[in-house]
C-alpha cells in the first residue's frame, strides 16, 4: 500500500470522446509535508490533474490514490482553494469559515475557537463580522483559505488561488500561505502559470508539457536548503534563484513555441 498523499499512477485524460487529450500516461507521487507546484504553458493539464486529485473529475485511465485509497469523489482529506471567490454572500466572514465545519458536525465550541484561530492566521480577525461585499478580493481568497484549513484536511489543493490579484496583493498572500505552511504543517499542491510563485512556494516543482499533458521536468529546490522564506526578496536575493528561473522561462518558451509551431 502507498504511503503517499497521493499517489497518480498511469493517469490519463480525455474529453470529447478521446478527441482531446489533456494528460497522457502520467505518473507521481506527492511527498508528505511538502509544497509541490505544477506549472506550464496554458491548456497543459495541470488544473486537470490538480481536480482528479480532488474527486471533481475522473481518470479516462489510470488510479489516484491517497495513502492507498483510490480516490473516488470529494473528500474531508482534500481541501480545496479556487481563483474564484466562493464565500458565501449572505454570511458574514465568521459564519463563512464555521460553514464546512457545521456540515462536518463539529460542535459548536470547537467550531468557534477553530475559526478565531484561522482568522487570526489569516489576518482577519477584526472582520469576523464583515460581509463578503465589504472585503477586498485579496481578504475574500483568505475567507476561502480559513475555511478550507478550519475543515482540517490533510491535503490543501490550491488552484491559482492569486491570479485574479494585483501584484502587491499576489505577494502579500503568497508571504501569507508560507506563514500558514510553516504553522500547519500541510501537504500542499500548487497550479501556477506564476514561475516566480512557483520558486517561492514549493519545495518541489512538475513542469508540464504542452497538451497532451507530460512530465517535462520535475524539479527539486535544492538551492533553498529546506528553507522557507518569508520574506520574499530574501529567497530573490538566493545564489541559485536566478538559474532556476532561467531553467523554467527556457523550459516554458520551448513548450509555447511548440504549441504555435
Amino acid at each position: 500500500m502507498s504511503t503517499y498523499p497521493i499517489s497518480v499512477e498511469r493517469v490519463s485524460k480525455e474529453y470529447v470522446n478521446g478527441a482531446v487529450v489533456a494528460l497522457d500516461d502520467m505518473t507521481l507521487d506527492i511527498e508528505e509535508n511538502k509544497v509541490t507546484a505544477f506549472i506550464g504553458p496554458s491548456g497543459c493539464g495541470k488544473t486537470t490533474l490538480l481536480r482528479l486529485i480532488a474527486g471533481l473529475e475522473y481518470p479516462t485511465r489510470g488510479l489516484i490514490s491517497s495513502y492507498g485509497n483510490p480516490i473516488e469523489g470529494p473528500g474531508p482529506d482534500r481541501g480545496m482553494v479556487f481563483q474564484a471567490y466562493t464565500s458565501y454572500p449572505w454570511l458574514t466572514v465568521s459564519a463563512n469559515v464555521e460553514h464546512g465545519m457545521q456540515i462536518q458536525g463539529v460542535r459548536k465550541e470547537e467550531r468557534k475557537e477553530r475559526t478565531e484561530h484561522f482568522l487570526k492566521l489569516v489576518h482577519l480577525s477584526k472582520f469576523a463580522k464583515a460581509y463578503p461585499s465589504e472585503l477586498s478580493g485579496g481578504m475574500k481568497q483568505r475567507v476561502a483559505i480559513a475555511r478550507t484549513l478550519a475543515q482540517s484536511p490533510q491535503l490543501l489543493l490550491l488552484d491559482e488561488p492569486f491570479g485574479a490579484l494585483d501584484a502587491q496583493v499576489t505577494w502579500e498572500m503568497e508571504e501569507m500561505v508560507i506563514e500558514i505552511i510553516e504553522s500547519e504543517s500541510k501537504t500542499v499542491i500548487l497550479v501556477t502559470h506564476d514561475i516566480q510563485e512557483a520558486i517561492y512556494l514549493a519545495d518541489r516543482i512538475i513542469f508540464f508539457t504542452r497538451q497532451p499533458g507530460k512530465i517535462k521536468a520535475d524539479l527539486s529546490m535544492d538551492f533553498k536548503e529546506g528553507k522557507r522564506f518569508l520574506r520574499k526578496e530574501d529567497l530573490l536575493s538566493r545564489e541559485g534563484y536566478v538559474d532556476m528561473e532561467k531553467t523554467l522561462y527556457r523550459m516554458m518558451r520551448e513548450e509555447i513555441q511548440g504549441q504555435i509551431s
